[in-house]
């Protein structure tokens, strides 16, 4: 039985919840392979080995890098699901300021904050000066595009990797938005 770890970076969370809306072939999933870490799935903190290794999201801060590290470390297969992962997406216009210009903005002068302060604290992540795709930072062997990817689409394209594949998907189940 094949292993799949997941992991959500910089985004909103909208891959996986596309992944999830997969529904009942959820189960039919679970038959060939087991969720052995998932951010909203299973609460796991470690990276423990597995077959397919599944990024959501952009690289926006140390912590997203280093864990985009560890598992490319413990998967065979890694693959970037949706737009901030393939291509940095909407994660990435932070990229048209500054770092610093971005913190002042969000911390110290947005309208609903008062006596705002650049959090300081060792359970923020610090942010990179730059958000990136992951292939910036590790080698990736498979892309699911999309903002989500449709759910037929993940589908698809993990009974594919099930079978020991690499998914070609098909152009009218991609989707640019």
């Amino acid at each position: 039985m094949k292993k799949i770890s997941t992991i959500w970076l910089g985004g909103c969370s909208g891959c996986h919840m596309s992944l999830l809306d997969i529904d009942e072939k959820l189960i039919e999933l679970t038959s060939e392979a087991k969720i052995v870490k998932s951010t909203p799935i299973v609460d796991i903190k470690n990276f423990p080995q597995a077959d397919i290794g599944i990024v959501e999201g952009a690289v926006a801060t140390k912590e997203d890098e280093e864990n985009l590290k560890k598992i490319r470390e413990c998967c065979k297969i890694l693959v970037a699901i949706g737009d901030c992962a393939c291509f940095g997406g909407i994660t990435s216009y932070r990229n048209l300021f500054e770092k610093e210009e971005v913190l002042q903005r969000v911390f110290i002068e947005s309208e609903s904050v008062e006596k705002g302060k650049i959090p300081q604290s060792k359970f923020v992540p610090p942010i990179l000066e730059k958000v990136k795709p992951i292939n910036a930072v590790v080698t990736v062997d498979c892309y699911i595009p999309g903002c989500p990817p449709n759910a037929k689409v993940i589908f698809y394209a993990l009974k594919e990797l099930l079978t020991g594949r690499i998914p070609v998907l098909p152009s009218e189940m991609v989707s640019f938005e």
